[in-house]
């Protein structure tokens, strides 16, 4: 699987309802070819997810039988 590298956290993300910067996401979610992040709008209080999903070739799949 992809991991996350603290230097791939996305910074600054503007808020989907009033186009504030986010300084950070709040919670951060891993998966299968995929990353969720979370954020939360200190200006206005607005939540949203944003989802960035990895192509299938940067994805490494673990061996199913040792």
């Amino acid at each position: 699987m992809t991991r996350a590298d603290i230097s791939d956290i996305p910074t600054q993300n503007p808020c989907a309802q009033c186009g504030t910067p986010i300084p950070f996401p709040d919670w951060i979610e891993p998966g299968e070819g995929r990353i969720s992040y979370l954020w939360k709008c200190r200006a206005c209080g607005y939540h949203f997810e944003a989802i960035a999903i990895f192509d299938e070739v940067a994805v490494e799949h673990p061996p199913l039988a040792a």
